[in-house]
């Protein structure tokens, strides 16, 4: 049971303390902010973990003034005494397991030559065997305590279920506004980042075996503002450049016009076409965990010679020599060999999006409203998918499906990009309005719709957690009887 292997506490230490230096008033200042935090909770990811001890911090240098800023900062993280519950589970059965097994059996034979059936014959033997403490550690007890505190301090997890973290980033950020330069005609900042990741997880999260893993990545940018006809219609546009060292620089341009259509500015149009992507994250990348049903596998280059936890396969063979998960499910089901599918998974990719947007607001006497659409097309949206590796034979031949037959594969998570035609689009309006010259009465609605083709990609689910429609009624006054208000909501949200 769950509650044998933690306790559920929950406590967050946080502080936050900063100091500020102008050596010239109030133009020119320097900051120097640290903060940071400290707990024990409990996290469910591909299993249940216990978050203990965990320290996270981040100090920061930063230099401004009204035109410019430039700053560094520091984010540093230590798992302290976390640990996998999963796996301190399995480890501590594995303690006196071959002992267990052959007491286990000489009851179940015993019991059956006594006249008893399989199922009674089960039972008992189950009962011996499980009355041994020394096979069985009851918790609480002397023996599962003192198991429990090795496993939870060993991060092999063969033989432990520690987590051991003590990865950092580094990042730098600088901005200069012209706008002052420009007699405020334009609005013009250029701007520019470069951060660097270093993973150290000693193995135990990452494939980071011999030293931790360091890789960067840059930016840089430009955005320009402009208002015009009495400061009624604004323009912008900006366009960034970003380089992660895996992959090659993008370019993400993005442009809006906003036009208050009336002088008393009652009725307000807006729009904006953007473009975005996201690099794979850390994870993606360098991940290599054994979560007790399959591997998880990161896909940068670097990664797929890395050794892999519990397994003597590489990401390489993950990737380019196994079968789709869905392939063995029906070939266990059927035991058709031609059910069997072959897959080379793509390495991950930088994911990209495009996307529209179109609002309006506008107010009517005592009616204000506001409605508001988008779309959004995305490429190469990054997503997993589980595949089956053969651990002796390859799919090349029969020697994969005689792996297969036997049972002799290996279950990994991997990192990659779908081939599905990914969409989103929604919208929202909403109406606010005063009635009885009193009462604030909202209504609202949001709708958020997510398609793809999922023939095109059988195997993939967008994890899309939200829901299609929400709506929200409010009433409400600060003062309906002198200084005494009140505010009622209501709210609704469809399944997902």
């Amino acid at each position: 049971l769950e509650q044998a292997f933690t306790d559920y506490t929950a406590e967050s230490t946080k502080w936050d303390a900063a100091f500020h230096y102008r050596p010239n008033g109030d133009d020119l200042e320097i900051i120097f902010n640290t903060r940071g935090g400290y707990g024990t909770t409990i996290y469910q990811g591909t299993n249940r973990y216990s978050i203990k001890n965990f320290l996270i911090q981040q100090h920061k240098l930063e230099v401004k003034n009204k035109d410019f800023f430039v700053r560094g900062y520091m984010t540093t993280e230590d798992a302290g005494d976390s640990y996998d519950m999963r796996f301190t589970g399995i480890n501590i059965a594995k303690f006196g397991a071959n002992q267990w097994f052959e007491e286990y059996l000489g009851a179940f034979l015993g019991a059956v030559l006594g006249g008893a059936n399989n199922e009674q014959a089960h039972a008992q033997a189950r009962v011996f065997a499980d009355s041994n403490e020394l096979t069985t550690p009851k918790p609480g007890s002397e023996l599962f305590n003192q198991l429990f505190d090795e496993i939870t301090s060993d991060g092999d997890l063969s033989t432990g279920s520690k987590f051991i973290d003590q990865t950092k980033m580094y990042v730098g950020e600088g901005n200069y506004n012209f706008a002052r330069l420009l007699d405020y005609k334009w609005d013009l900042q250029v701007g520019g980042s470069v951060r660097q990741y270093s993973l150290n997880s000693q193995g135990t999260i990452f494939t980071d075996y011999d030293g931790p893993i360091k890789y960067s990545e840059y930016g840089a940018y430009v955005q320009a503002i402009k208002k015009l006809i009495d400061d009624r219609l604004k323009l912008q546009a900006s366009i960034r450049y970003d380089k992660n060292e895996f992959y090659d620089g993008n370019f993400s341009p993005r442009a809006s016009v906003s036009f208050a259509v009336d002088e008393a500015r009652n009725h307000n149009l807006r729009t904006s076409f953007q473009t975005g992507f996201r690099y794979p994250t850390t994870q993606d990348l360098f991940i290599g965990l054994d979560s007790g049903q399959g591997i998880l596998v990161g896909s940068a280059p670097a990664n797929l010679d890395r050794d892999l936890p519990s397994t003597d396969l590489t990401g390489r063979k993950v990737y380019s020599d196994s079968y789709t998960l869905s392939s063995v499910q029906a070939f266990a089901a059927t035991g058709n060999p031609a059910a069997l599918e072959a897959v080379e998974t793509g390495l991950v990719q930088p994911e990209r999006i495009q996307s529209f947007d179109l609002g309006y607001r506008g107010i009517f006497g005592k009616l204000y409203v506001d409605v508001s659409g988008y779309y959004s097309k995305y490429d190469d949206f990054i997503n997993n998918t589980f595949v089956a590796t053969p651990n002796t034979g390859t799919t090349a031949d029969a020697s994969g499906i005689a792996d297969v037959a036997t049972g002799n594969i290996t279950f990994f998570q991997t990192y990659t990009n779908s081939k599905a035609d990914i969409k989103s689009y929604g919208g929202s309006i909403g109406v606010n309005t005063k009635i009885f010259n009193k009462l604030n009465l909202g209504l609202s609605y949001t709708l958020a719709k997510f398609d793809f083709d999922q023939e095109s990609d059988p195997d993939f689910s967008a994890g899309f957690n939200t829901p299609e429609h929400k709506f929200k009624v409010s009433l409400g006054s600060p003062n309906v009887i002198g200084n005494l208000g009140f505010n009622i909501n209501v709210r609704y949200s469809d399944e997902y």
